[in-house]
This record gives structure tokens, C-alpha cells and sequence, in this order.
């Protein structure tokens, strides 16, 4: 998995790429973890490469959410191709974040 961040003026977009299983799923955690701890209280992760996410995907995108919980904060989630929306759905997720179409989409709430 590969991962490429854009800072925004707002906030910053996260776009993962490739399966994010319980091997790759560290590495996003860690880099959310690090816009967390710069200051960064807007995150929008766009799926729109990511063909699969494990458990310990859904684990990192939970904590995540966790931790973007404050008055201004902003976590969701766009771009889902169909099988990573049906694993969100089977887990329940899908009424936990804020889940949308496009990154044009999900900016716009900021």
C-alpha cells in the first residue's frame, strides 16, 4: 500500500492505495497519528485505489474517528468502491462515518 497525503488550507486529504490489510493497516495509523499530532483536526480519507480493508483497517479508521471527536473536528471517508462499502456495511461502519460520493463531496462539509 502507498499512501499520499495533501495538505489543505482546512485540513488534509489522505488518499491510500492498494488493500489495506492487517500488514499495511500500521502504516495508515501512522500517518493519520501524525496529522493528528500536527495539529490537523480535518481528515478525509478518499478510497477511490483502495480495493479491500481487513479488520485491522476498520480498527485504524475507529480509533481515528475517536480521536477527530471535538467541536470543528471532521473524519470521513469518499471514493468507496463497492467492496470495501459492502465490508463497512457488514461491519456497521457505514452509520459511523461520514461516507461520500467524491472528495468534492466530502470537502464541502468542511
Amino acid at each position: 500500500m502507498e499512501i499520499a497525503t495533501e495538505k489543505k488550507e482546512k485540513g488534509a486529504v489522505v488518499r491510500p492505495s492498494g488493500r489495506i490489510d492487517t500488514a499495511a493497516a500500521p502504516a495508515l495509523e501512522q500517518e493519520l497519528s501524525k496529522l493528528i499530532g500536527e495539529g490537523t483536526r480535518k481528515i478525509t480519507l478518499d478510497f477511490k485505489n483502495v480495493p479491500y480493508i481487513s479488520s485491522g483497517g476498520l480498527r485504524v479508521l475507529l480509533a481515528t474517528a475517536k480521536k477527530l471527536r471535538g467541536d470543528g473536528d471532521s473524519f470521513s471517508l469518499c471514493s468507496l468502491n463497492p467492496e470495501v462499502t459492502k465490508i463497512l456495511t457488514l461491519a456497521g461502519f457505514n452509520t459511523i462515518f461520514s461516507i461520500y460520493p467524491s472528495e468534492r463531496e466530502a470537502l464541502a462539509t468542511w
